[in-house]
């Protein structure tokens, strides 16, 4: 029995007036973003010396296209990290020889966050083996359950969205 079943049972047993469904489900899609970002995604950037939020970066500057440079807000928008937390990722990037700031041609008063050779390189590397450990995880699906999944993860996030466009009362 999984941790959220046990939970749902336990609540039953003292609350049975109480609809415990949505908490299950709920509890259930934690527990797997949690245990395969701490025991499989995070392994494997870490044994590329990159935390997450670095892997992210590189990640979102690499799919960007040529010349694979985004201002330093475009990759904080597209990465959904807090400014700070953006400079402190760059700067480590960019200590590490895997990203570099440059003039951005367009704006004189700003920079570009570019990726670098070695950086290139090193996301190019990682990537497929991502996808791979990805893979790896959902390989209990078959691809119409895969399907399935992406359909309704994408409803469910669409909801929380109108939820968040709500005014507050």
């Amino acid at each position: 029995m999984d941790r959220a079943s046990l939970a749902a049972q336990q609540w039953q047993n003292e609350r049975p007036d109480l609809d415990t469904v949505p908490m299950e489900t709920l509890g259930r899609i934690a527990e797997l973003a949690l245990r395969a970002q701490r025991d499989h995604i995070d392994q494997l950037f870490a044994k590329h010396g990159l935390q997450p939020g670095e892997f992210d970066v590189l990640a979102t500057l690499r799919r960007s296209g040529a010349p694979f440079a985004l201002s330093p807000t475009a990759l904080y928008e597209a990465t959904m990290v807090s400014s700070g937390g953006m400079t402190n990722r760059i700067d480590k990037l960019e200590k590490a020889g895997l990203i570099e700031r440059r003039a951005n041609p367009n704006d004189r008063r700003s920079n570009l966050v570019a990726l670098t050779g070695d950086g290139l390189a090193k996301i190019d590397q990682i990537l497929p083996q991502h996808i791979s450990n990805e893979q790896n995880i959902l390989a209990a699906l078959n691809d119409k359950e895969i399907e399935q999944l992406n359909a309704i993860s994408k409803k469910l996030i669409a909801r929380l969205d109108q939820l968040e466009a709500k005014p507050k009362v």
